[in-house]
């Protein structure tokens, strides 16, 4: 794994993940360490669908929106190290634990989100993660989840 990037551009994370707008919900993943660390970074602007109801005069980044950058750091982290890029991976949630928020989110900031691998290996399907979203330094929102990559078998 040496020879492994240590980021992931938008064109990277496109080869990797599926999502597109308005779904795709991060810029790049830098510092990626294997499968054990990454970090997502997501520019928030006021362009977002979602700030058109969440909330008219008051925009903030919905919750759930936080927590889906998260794991798609987490997807993109893997997909980097085991070579995923091109292989039509899809990554679904399986649980979502010891989540909670500690500030708002809003246009203009830009959200740090550190995945750690809990657990999970090369070769497996389901992993677990701790991710914890930053802006400025201050704790945006922390959770962990499990995940289970999914790669069709024609892709493999």
């Amino acid at each position: 794994m040496t020879d492994q990037p240590l980021t992931a551009d938008i064109d990277l994370i496109q080869r990797i993940l599926p999502h597109r707008y308005p779904f795709l919900l991060i810029d790049k993943v830098v510092d990626i360490v294997g499968t054990k660390t990454a970090t997502g970074i997501k520019n928030v602007t006021f362009n977002e669908p979602h700030f058109q109801g969440h909330f008219p005069g008051a925009p903030i980044m919905p919750g759930v929106t936080i927590v889906e950058a998260m794991a798609q750091s987490a997807a993109v982290m893997l997909g980097t190290a085991l070579g995923l890029a091109n292989k039509n991976l899809l990554v679904y949630f399986m649980a979502i634990d010891k989540c909670k928020f500690r500030r708002k989110v809003i246009p203009g900031d830009v959200l740090k989100l550190s995945v750690t691998t809990l657990r999970g290996k090369p070769g497996g399907k389901v992993w677990r993660f701790a991710g914890r979203a930053t802006v400025d330094g201050e704790m945006a929102a922390e959770a962990e989840f499990t995940a289970m990559m999914d790669i069709p078998q024609e892709a493999s």
